[in-house]
């Protein structure tokens, strides 16, 4: 009598996915219609440097606009580090736990990390700076974010992801934010060479020092 085996039919349950890639593009959609004018000046960021003249000031950081454009970036950026992952071997990308727990990480590493600036900056009498700093990191970081968002959404649903892509993407990534650094320092090398040695203390403390520690842990797990 031939035995009968019974095996379980494990299906992958991307729904909840699918659906925060809506609510991402419903976001930009959003944005789009109710700040035209500016989301305009945006999505032009590379080309020109019109939006970064109009909207400099720092109460600029915290409307509307920055936090649905933000929570677009806070999602793409999770699900592209949970495809790194799950292209490794340290995850599914299916899995909606481990993408709740890289939200959560990623969001309270930003807020924790803009608030000890503002700290920082506000001890060392630099707060000019690190304003119009942290307002061009944003613009510039966020707006990666969107390009990243449709890319994410690629390969998330397709299995196309190479080691050789990976690189690349990452690559582009680390000489994107190079170039926003150098960008940022040219804008304010006035400033900046005023309150030198300052500015040198919260670059090493704060720009330098998360990301290497960050770059330490992943090595060590991945040994």
């Amino acid at each position: 009598m031939t035995a009968i085996e019974f095996h379980p039919r494990i299906i992958e349950n991307k729904d909840w996915a699918t659906v925060l890639f809506m609510v991402s593009f419903g976001l930009i959609v959003l944005t789009r219609s109710l700040f035209e004018n500016r989301f305009h000046d945006f999505i032009r960021i590379i080309i020109s440097d019109k939006y970064l003249k109009i909207y400099k000031e720092s109460n600029h950081l915290m409307g509307g606009f920055t936090i649905f454009l933000f929570t677009t970036n806070l999602i793409s950026l999770t699900f592209f580090i949970q495809l790194i992952f799950h292209h490794l071997g340290y995850g599914l990308k299916t899995d909606w736990v481990l993408f709740v727990q890289i939200f959560t990480f990623l969001t309270i590493f930003i807020l924790s990390k803009f608030l000890v600036e503002r700290i920082i900056a506000t001890t060392f009498g630099i707060e000019e700076i690190i304003e119009g700093f942290n307002l061009q990191k944003v613009s510039f970081r966020t707006y990666l974010g969107v390009l990243l968002l449709p890319i994410t959404l690629v390969l998330y649903y397709n299995d196309i992801l190479t080691d050789s892509l990976l690189y690349a993407l990452i690559t582009i990534l680390l000489v994107i934010n190079i170039l926003t650094y150098l960008f940022s320092l040219k804008m304010y090398q006035n400033l900046i060479i005023s309150k030198l040695f300052y500015f040198i203390l919260y670059l090493c403390a704060l720009e330098i020092g998360p990301y290497y520690f960050l770059y330490y842990w992943i090595t060590k797990l991945r040994g």
